[in-house]
């Protein structure tokens, strides 16, 4: 079960990614979850290198090369972290979860918020300022890989308000 309270000396810290696809909510729901569980956040695009980040916002989508610094930069992040921590990650295929998992040198929970193309790209087109253009998402799709049953993860439906999806995944980490 997760501890959804402060960590303590007797309670363990724990290392969450907030994964899927671009625009799916990782950012939205990643902040508020962890004051939920009275941890950290971290958004992933900020670990980019501006070389990805330059790529993205031409509509190039990235390469594994492309990817593997980065995950390397999720992973130690979250190993540095003392208390529960949350990354928002794509962690698109299940190599790129082996990787973070690998860097991390500790158990890691995914969380898949999971929508429809059609949903997700409604919510990329009302965004502002962000790199990534709604172009690449059939990329993001098409190297889509959710997780499988023997990973530790869960997946949530986004479609339904923002609250809804935080007491989803609360209630299926208190299943855990």
């Amino acid at each position: 079960m997760v501890a959804l309270l402060p960590r303590s000396d007797e309670r363990p810290s724990h290392r969450f990614v907030v994964m899927g696809v671009s625009g799916c909510g990782k950012s939205s729901v990643g902040a508020i979850l962890a004051a939920h569980l009275a941890g950290i956040y971290v958004d992933g695009d900020d670990l980019h290198p501006a070389a990805n980040v330059a790529k993205m916002r031409v509509g190039i989508p990235l390469t594994d090369g492309d990817r593997w610094p980065w995950l390397d930069k999720v992973g130690a992040c979250l190993a540095l972290a003392d208390d529960t921590a949350l990354i928002g990650c794509s962690a698109l295929k299940r190599v790129y979860r082996d990787r973070i998992r690998a860097a991390v040198g500790a158990p890691v929970f995914f969380i898949h918020l999971a929508g429809t193309k059609e949903i997700i790209l409604r919510r990329m087109e009302a965004r502002q300022d962000h790199f990534m253009p709604p172009a690449l998402l059939d990329s993001q799709f098409a190297a889509l890989e959710p997780p499988g049953s023997d990973e530790w993860a869960i997946t949530v439906d986004i479609d339904q308000p923002l609250d809804a999806i935080v007491a989803a995944i609360i209630a299926a980490l208190e299943e855990k």
